[in-house]
């Protein structure tokens, strides 16, 4: 820390008692001077020599016959009077950087200018403050931290723009022409502690950070942070995201639980404004603030009640890099008062963003600057949007767990991504599989509209074996699971599929071609019904016997041209014991009677099940559409 003495002559101020102040010398005291409730009791003639105010003051109370002045509004108060009354006596006084700004406004309150004497305390602060103040580091930040509760002394005198420049400029400069002695919020460099690093005999070069200055600045109140910030940000030398991260390391700092996702004690008002400050200043930059950060504050700001333009700054600027957001990001706690465990509204807004981000980027694509997408690069929107897809069907899961969220919240943000191109769907099945277990008691029209969410036939094999076994699931997503798998076997094989029944078709997407509406069964409520223990049991004993009839085609891929024939009859034996399959499920539903028939339709029933058996190309078609 920089220092000035003033004076030669040795401190003679005395205390008698906490309000009383005085010279011991042998001549008498001529002034009494009341600073506040703090008494001097002073000489005249070495005052009056170097202050033009006191110089009127005793005029006046002279006129009045008045031993006593009083003065109450000086800035600094009784302490910073005593350096100025010490130095018009030739006292020894040593400023510094915390008492330098409060001595140079009570000079200034006192008006000690050149005009009144040469070499006057006004000259000599403004040289100190020049010469070695705003020259370091650490002392332009104490400065300025003392500089508040001098307004607005301070601030007319511009000692506040000195201090805001000098540690702009210094936080802007080249890291190779930083010392580390700037620094003081720091651990101890190894040739500090006597372990200098050295390789072939040679002192290696101490690397300085872009972010060097950022914890000293963390020291700053939230107002002269502000400032501090804005200038940097003025000179346009300090990257966007070295200012995300001191904005990162001063909420972290100011905001207790911050880093923990939640923000807790303090004073409600002054944690609110330091967000939304923070917010103001986050740098105008794509996709330079971590996303991860942008979502504490997100938090922060709904629980402190944040200004609405505040929230949607932030509801912006994290949609917009929502693929680098994870699960526990978007797990944000609902407002008090709420039936839901998680603000899946946020969430929807965040999505909406991402898309609406999405389009303007692809539309503006031809406008974008090559060397910029360089220095920062984003991944491709189609891959971003796979991303996204996965991030939500991780939430979707998450959120499927609350028993008060409602179908319509699930399947609204679901469909958001339901454009999204993603190669698996087993994540969204995990979602609905969730939703329908912790949700046994809606309604089938609802089971139906959260099912046709998810694609069949991007599911994995895990997944479809999980799906075809799941008493949750309507039946018509478990015949449909069962087609894709055996389409996709017979596929990879080079075998034609069998053909189905025609009730069996009409669960396939895209419906039953070519059948008529006077021939529709009234069969979707009966398939959309969650399966019975019987009907799975018939899957899995189906699904045993396919394995077995494809377990040995599979094994014969590389026998040879003399096995041939052998793997064709396999792979239509397994076609044929999946068209059974098929054909027994529906029989059993008329058996049972299950399946009701419509004024205008005819019944399955009616239907010879040996035909049905034998034939099953030719089984008349029925809608249930």
């Amino acid at each position: 820390m920089k220092f000035m003495k003033l004076g030669s002559k040795p401190d003679s101020f005395q205390t008698d008692g906490d309000n009383i102040r005085y010279v011991a010398t042998e001549l008498a005291t001529d002034i009494a001077i009341n600073i506040s409730d703090v008494k001097f009791y002073l000489h005249k003639f070495p005052l009056l020599s170097k202050s033009a105010r006191l110089q009127k003051l005793v005029a006046t109370a002279n006129e009045d016959n008045s031993y006593e002045i009083h003065i109450q509004d000086i800035p600094g108060g009784p302490a910073a009077f005593e350096i100025c009354a010490k130095f018009c006596y030739g006292m020894t006084v040593t400023l510094n950087a915390y008492n330098v700004v409060a001595a140079r406004c009570a000079a200034e309150y006192l008006e000690m200018f050149e005009s009144i004497e040469k070499g006057n305390l006004i000259y000599k602060i403004d040289v100190f403050l020049n010469s070695s103040i705003f020259r370091s580091w650490k002392d332009s930040i104490i400065v300025l931290q003392t500089t508040k509760s001098l307004l607005p002394w301070s601030e007319e005198l511009k000692v506040v723009s000195h201090c805001l420049d000098s540690i702009a400029s210094k936080a802007s400069i080249d890291t190779a022409k930083v010392e580390w002695s700037y620094t003081y919020n720091r651990k101890k460099l190894p040739y500090e502690n006597g372990n200098d690093p050295v390789w072939n005999g040679v002192r290696k070069q101490q690397m300085v950070p872009k972010d060097w200055w950022v914890e000293d600045l963390c020291e700053l109140q939230l107002d002269s942070y502000k400032r501090v910030i804005t200038t940097i940000k003025t000179k346009g030398k300090v990257s966007g995201d070295v200012i995300g991260e001191a904005l990162n390391a001063y909420a972290l700092r100011r905001l207790p639980g911050l880093g923990k996702g939640m923000v807790q004690g303090g004073d409600v008002v002054k944690n609110r404004s330091l967000v939304e400050t923070i917010v103001q200043l986050l740098p105008s930059e794509k996709g330079i603030l971590p996303c991860s950060f942008l979502f504490k504050l997100l938090r922060a700001a709904i629980t402190l009640e944040c200004g609405e333009m505040e929230r949607r700054e932030l509801i912006r600027r994290t949609g917009q890099q929502l693929e680098e957001a994870t699960v526990a990001d978007l797990l944000i706690r609902a407002p008090a008062g709420e039936t839901t465990m998680y603000d899946v509204d946020i969430v929807q807004n965040l999505v909406e963003e991402f898309v609406m981000h999405e389009q303007n980027a692809r539309t503006d694509s031809h406008m974008e600057n090559e060397f910029q997408e360089i220095r920062s690069p984003r991944l491709v929107p189609d891959a971003s949007k796979g991303i996204v897809a996965k991030l939500v069907d991780g939430y979707l899961a998450e959120i499927a767990k609350d028993p008060s969220l409602f179908v319509s919240k699930f399947v609204n943000l679901a469909e958001m991504v339901s454009s999204f191109s993603r190669p698996s769907h087993d994540g969204l099945y995990r979602a609905i599989d969730m939703y329908l277990k912790e949700h046994p008691d809606i309604s089938k029209s609802e089971r139906k509209r959260i099912c046709r969410l998810m694609d069949c036939r991007k599911l994995s094999a895990e997944a479809c074996l999980h799906a075809v076994q799941n008493e949750r699931l309507p039946l018509r997503i478990v015949v449909q699971v069962l087609f894709f798998e055996q389409l996709r076997a017979t596929t990879s094989t080079g075998n034609s599929t069998p053909e189905l029944p025609g009730p069996i078709r009409a669960l396939l997407p895209g419906g039953s071609h070519g059948s008529s509406r006077s021939t529709t069964t009234n069969t979707e409520e009966d398939w959309d019904a969650v399966p019975t223990a019987e009907d799975i049991n018939a899957l899995k004993g189906e699904l045993t016997t396919l394995r077995l009839g494809g377990g040995g085609s599979n094994r014969d891929l590389n026998d040879g041209a003399k096995n041939n024939a052998e793997k064709v009859g396999a792979n239509k034996m397994k076609g044929l014991l999946m068209s059974k399959l098929f054909s027994k499920l529906w029989s059993g539903k008329e058996r049972s009677g299950e399946i009701s028939s419509s004024d205008t339709s005819e019944s399955p029933a009616s239907t010879n099940a040996d035909e049905t058996k034998s034939t099953p190309s030719r089984s008349r078609r029925h809608s249930v559409s």
